[in-house]
C-alpha cells in the first residue's frame, strides 16, 4: 500500500471521505441508519500532466474540490428530501427518460451552483475589499499602506463571515461533522484503530483543512496585491481578478508543504489556520464518530493503512 493522503470535508448530517481513486460520502439518515456511497474519480492531475505543474495544480485542484463538494452536498440532501410517491402510471420507457432528464438538469444545476460560488466568493473577498480601498487613495498618499489595509480589510470581512455562519443551529451540526472528519483523519494518521475512543483523544484541527487554506489565501493575497500599485479603479479590479489564480496556486503549494512536513517551521506557520479551524470545527459525538469511520471504509483498507503506518512499510 502506498501512504496516501486522505481529505474530507462536511456534508449534511454527513461525512465526505476521498481516497486516492474514489470519494465515498456516509450519512445519517432520519431513521439513524447511516447510508454509504462510493464513486470513482479520477482527477485531471492523473489524467494531464500539465495539471501536476506546481501552482497550477493547486488551482486545478481548488475548481475539483469545489466541484466533489457541492456535488456530495447535493447527494446527502437527497436523503432528506419527501420521498414522491410513485403511482406506477409510468412506462418504463418514460420512466428511463425522467430519471435521464432528472440527471441532465442535476449536471445543469451543480455547474451553475459551482459557477455562482466562485463569482460570489471571488465578488465578495476579492473585489469588494479592493473597491473599498479605493476610497483610501484621497486620504492615504501611500500605495503600499493602502493595499495592506486592503488586505486587513480582506481578511476581516473572511473572520466575519465565519463567524456568522458559525452561530447558525444547522451549520453548528456541520461544523461537528467537519471535526469528526478532522479527528478520524488524524486517528488514521497516528497508525490508531478507528474506535470511537481512540478517535475522540485526537485534535479536531488539521494543518490540510480547507479553512486554513481559505486563510492562507487571504494572507498570501496581502503580500502580492502589496506589489500591485495603480490608483486607476478598473485596473485595480481586474489585476486582483487576474491574480486569483496565483493566489490560489500558491496558497495550495503552502498546504501542501504543511501536511506533508513534520517540522517545527511547518506547525507554526499552521497554526494561524487551524485557530480559524476553532470557529469551523466543533467536538462531534459518538454517532458523528461513525459516520466519518463508515465515510473513510468507502475509499480505504484502514486496517491494512494502519498496519503500514506502525511498521513505516509503504511502498516507496
Amino acid at each position: 500500500m502506498k501512504r496516501v493522503n486522505i481529505g474530507g470535508q462536511a456534508i449534511l448530517e454527513g461525512v465526505m471521505m476521498k481516497g486516492p481513486d474514489s470519494y465515498a460520502i456516509a450519512v445519517r439518515k432520519p431513521d439513524k441508519e447511516i447510508a454509504v456511497e462510493i464513486n470513482k474519480y479520477k482527477s485531471f492531475g492523473e489524467r494531464h500532466k500539465a495539471c501536476r505543474i506546481p501552482i497550477l495544480r493547486g488551482v486545478v485542484n481548488f475548481v475539483e474540490s469545489l466541484y466533489i463538494g457541492i456535488k456530495t452536498l447535493m447527494q446527502s440532501a437527497e436523503y432528506f428530501e419527501d420521498e414522491e410517491e410513485d403511482n406506477g402510471k409510468e412506462s418504463g420507457k418514460s420512466k428511463e427518460k425522467t430519471e435521464a432528464q432528472k440527471k441532465k438538469e442535476d449536471t445543469a444545476y451543480l455547474v451553475g451552483t459551482l459557477a455562482i460560488s466562485i463569482i460570489i466568493a471571488v465578488g465578495v473577498f476579492m473585489l469588494l475589499p479592493a473597491y473599498l480601498a479605493t476610497f483610501l487613495d484621497n486620504v492615504i498618499n501611500n500605495a503600499v499602506i493602502v493595499n495592506l489595509i486592503e488586505g486587513i480589510l480582506r481578511l476581516a470581512i473572511f473572520l466575519l463571515y465565519v463567524v456568522l455562519i458559525s452561530q447558525m443551529k444547522d451549520i453548528k451540526r456541520t461544523f461537528m461533522y467537519h471535526g469528526a472528519e478532522h479527528k478520524t483523519i488524524n486517528c488514521l494518521e497516528a497508525g490508531e484503530e478507528l474506535t470511537v475512543e481512540n478517535i475522540k483523544k485526537h485534535t479536531r484541527y488539521h494543518k490540510r483543512c480547507g479553512t486554513s487554506f481559505l486563510f492562507v489565501v487571504m494572507f498570501v493575497s496581502i503580500i502580492l496585491f502589496m506589489f500591485i500599485r495603480t490608483r486607476v479603479l478598473w485596473l485595480r479590479l481586474l489585476s486582483r481578478l487576474l491574480l486569483v489564480p496565483v493566489v490560489a496556486g500558491i496558497s495550495y503549494e503552502f498546504i501542501r508543504y504543511a501536511g506533508r512536513s513534520n517540522s517545527k517551521f511547518a506547525y507554526i506557520l499552521s497554526v494561524p489556520g487551524m485557530w480559524v479551524q476553532r470557529l469551523t470545527t466543533k467536538e462531534p459525538d459518538a454517532d458523528m464518530i461513525e459516520v466519518a469511520i463508515k465515510s473513510v471504509e468507502g475509499v480505504i483498507d484502514w486496517h491494512e493503512y494502519i498496519s503500514c503506518v506502525r511498521n513505516d512499510s509503504f511502498e516507496k
